[in-house]
């Protein structure tokens, strides 16, 4: 039972730090993906873009003319990556606050291929994901015992920053929570003294009428 839980939370972990995908493109839309990343974490994106071939009716590898604008901001909306890259590459940066960092891409150009449709392979690796462990080992000439413990030092490093991140989420929700409920009180006092007001008001204003009347 205790396996397949710990099974069942590894394999959450990595679906959560790397996912490969496609999406179609066309000349004048932009496509973003949000990614949560803790701090001082590496991410590494992979593209490949496909150009759209009506005569074969399907996506063919696109022509050397044809590249991709990336643009990556950080939870505070600052671009940290802001360049025009190839038909097919692969984009690394580090983050360095956490939160949500936004991947937008689009098109280099729309004179190139007129409204044609393109096909746009991504694939998103964050964290221990993102290391290129054989070349590491090639490197480092690194044995495969080095290698492995290598590995178990990067994902608790890892672990760790997802834990620190998960104590900052934690954190700002409770004063964001806190103040919520600070306003809503104020706001529930400012109600109430409004309504005092307004019936002191009425009682003196009807008070006055019959005065007036000589009820009273």
């Amino acid at each position: 039972m205790s396996k397949s839980l710990i099974a069942a939370v590894v394999l959450f972990c990595v679906l959560q730090t790397t996912f490969g995908l496609y999406f179609h493109i066309s000349e004048t839309e932009r496509k973003c993906f949000i990614e949560e990343v803790p701090d001082e974490t590496t991410v590494i994106v992979n593209y490949k873009v496909e150009l759209y071939d009506p005569r074969s009716n399907g996506f063919m590898p696109s022509s050397p003319g044809i590249g991709m604008h990336v643009e990556v901001r950080d939870s505070d909306d600052k671009v940290i990556l802001s360049r025009v890259y190839s038909s097919e590459g692969r984009i690394s940066f580090t983050s360095h606050i956490p939160g949500e960092h936004v991947i937008c891409m689009y098109s280099n150009s729309t004179a190139w291929f007129s409204g044609a449709q393109l096909r746009v392979h991504l694939d998103i690796q964050v964290g221990e994901h993102a290391i290129d462990y054989a070349n590491v080992a090639q490197k480092e000439k690194l044995t495969e015992l080095q290698l492995r413990i290598r590995q178990l030092l990067d994902q608790v490093d890892q672990i760790t920053k997802e834990q620190n991140y998960q104590r900052y989420r934690e954190e700002r929700f409770r004063h964001t929570s806190e103040s919520t409920n600070s306003r809503v009180l104020w706001w529930s006092l400012a109600q109430t003294f409004v309504l005092v007001c307004m019936g002191f008001w009425q009682m003196r204003h009807l008070k006055s009428f019959f005065e007036a009347k000589k009820l009273v």
